[in-house]
């Protein structure tokens, strides 16, 4: 019933499609970029929901508030106190270590602002757990969702990092002004 309802309203409703090549695995990341507006989290579950899957994310504490705090929490959503220094890399791999099925959404950018330096917290949770991070680009411009690559994370996390990034560079999000691979 989920993915009946989640396929109407991204595929017929919305308009959106999508183009996905790589396996469900019980564990991975999920990278998401560009993320440049609020409306990525709701298309991306929509798509996410269309195509059979489900995924958690990490959201900052503040969004969970009376009642959203309830909706986001029922999406999947983790919400995380970005003020607090302690190890979410830890954290994370602990719960992709313990669980059978692990799959967690993370936005790079950290932020729907134009950053280049991108997070790299989610390549050291996946190098840790020893999960792949599958790639889905969110692409406006197209109207599409691609969810076609997936990096078995090595030790080297900047030539990694380049490799993500460089596949991100064509896509086009809701606002391209606020997405930046950097110099890469």
């Amino acid at each position: 019933m989920k993915k009946a309802i989640c396929s109407f309203i991204y595929y017929k409703l919305l308009g959106w499609k999508t183009k996905v090549t790589v396996p469900d695995y019980d564990k991975y990341i999920l990278c998401a970029a560009p993320h440049t507006t609020n409306w990525d989290l709701l298309i991306g579950k929509l798509f996410y929901g269309a195509i059979g899957r489900q995924t958690g994310f990490m959201m900052k504490k503040e969004w969970f508030v009376w009642p959203l705090g309830v909706m986001f929490r029922a999406m999947g959503g983790i919400p995380v106190d970005r003020k607090k220094k302690s190890s979410l890399v830890e954290q994370m791999t602990n719960e992709a270590k313990n669980r059978k099925i692990f799959h967690l959404a993370i936005t790079p950018e950290g932020t729907r602002s134009a950053n280049p330096n991108w997070k790299k917290g989610f390549l050291y949770i996946a190098l840790k757990a020893q999960i792949p991070i599958l790639l889905v680009a969110i692409d406006y411009e197209k109207k599409c969702i691609f969810l076609e690559k997936e990096i078995f994370p090595s030790a080297d996390t900047d030539k990694d990092m380049r490799e993500i990034k460089l596949y991100y560079k064509n896509f086009k999000g809701k606002h391209p002004e606020n997405f930046s691979i950097g110099n890469i």
